[in-house]
């Protein structure tokens, strides 16, 4: 769930995946990864994503509906 999230919010917030990777310290092979599922974001990156994205931690995780914090 949270790769479709962040890919949602990303593309929703007209945000490159470099541009994205640039406002929160990674590479673009970090959100690239992110998105297919193919690795995990620590709980620091995963806070920053929540804060730039205004949504909470739970919405990026999946384990609620809800964007507000």
């Amino acid at each position: 769930m949270f790769a479709e999230r962040l890919k949602e919010l990303r593309i929703h917030n007209k945000l490159s995946q470099s541009q994205l990777a640039t406002a929160i310290g990674v590479t673009n092979q970090n959100v690239s990864d992110w998105e297919n599922g193919k690795s995990e974001t620590s709980f620091e990156k995963l806070i920053k994503l929540a804060e730039l994205f205004m949504v909470s931690t739970d919405y990026l995780l999946g384990r609620v509906d809800k964007k507000e914090n």
